[in-house]
């Protein structure tokens, strides 16, 4: 399947992250007019410049400011969430405060920028959740509840912004830099523990989940479902 979005008005917000950066870099290959969202720094103005896309500084915890770049932009054809900044531990280990902030910014944060945004007919908006909403751990309940409910909230607004269509994009374990805290060693052996896991054999990559998310957003039949990609991590 080849996609054509020459002339289309793409924001990513979060783009300054594994994901964000391949999904931005996925639609400017199709030839999009792309504006790439995020914490302003290095990491977005590198994605700005290698996708050619404007660099757009916007805080997902700053409603006053998202309403406010909506407010003075025109309409966009797509919009994908893929930024958040989310704490680990379990219910009982984990500060209250902490656990707060992480359903602030992954599903707040993407409540804030869908309720915001001005998105053309036919258009779309594209969460990115997580395969824990389906396969809880016990170490990150907190995640798979954030993520359970940002699909839910898809499935809703599908219905709420009709003719805009709303999917959800839930990756399994992607070799990102969210994971470049650990020691090397630590990494390597994590990913290769869990691609013999995996019945792909493999752990994932950003363009994995680019491709998910390029497809829920062109298809104009897809609206209101969670596109799992995961490499089997669901079922194994």
């Amino acid at each position: 399947m080849s996609f054509d979005l020459i002339g289309k008005r793409v924001l990513v917000v979060g783009a300054g992250g594994g994901i964000g950066a391949a999904t931005a870099a996925a639609f400017g290959h199709a030839g999009a007019q792309l504006f790439v969202a995020g914490r302003p720094g290095p990491r977005l103005d590198a994605v700005s410049t290698e996708t050619d896309g404007e660099a757009v500084a916007l805080d997902l915890l700053d409603n006053a400011a998202i309403e406010a770049f909506f407010a003075a932009a025109e309409p966009f054809d797509h919009v994908v969430i893929a930024a958040a900044a989310t704490r680990s531990g379990s219910v009982a280990g984990l500060a209250l405060d902490d656990a707060k902030a992480s359903m602030d910014s992954k599903f707040w944060g993407a409540y804030r920028i869908a309720r915001a945004a001005k998105v053309v007919a036919g258009g779309s908006i594209t969460f990115v959740s997580g395969f824990l909403a389906h396969r809880p751990n016990a170490g990150a309940v907190l995640q798979g509840a954030i993520n359970a409910a940002l699909e839910a909230l898809g499935r809703g607004l599908a219905l709420e912004r009709a003719p805009v269509r709303v999917n959800t994009v839930s990756p399994g374990l992607i070799d990102t830099p969210l994971w470049s805290g650990m020691r090397e060693a630590d990494r390597k052996a994590m990913f290769v523990r869990t691609a013999g896991s995996l019945p792909a054999r493999r752990v994932g990559q950003p363009d994995d989940i680019a491709q998910a998310i390029l497809f829920v957003a062109t298809n104009p039949f897809v609206t209101g479902t969670t596109v799992t990609v995961d490499g089997g991590g669901t079922i194994a």
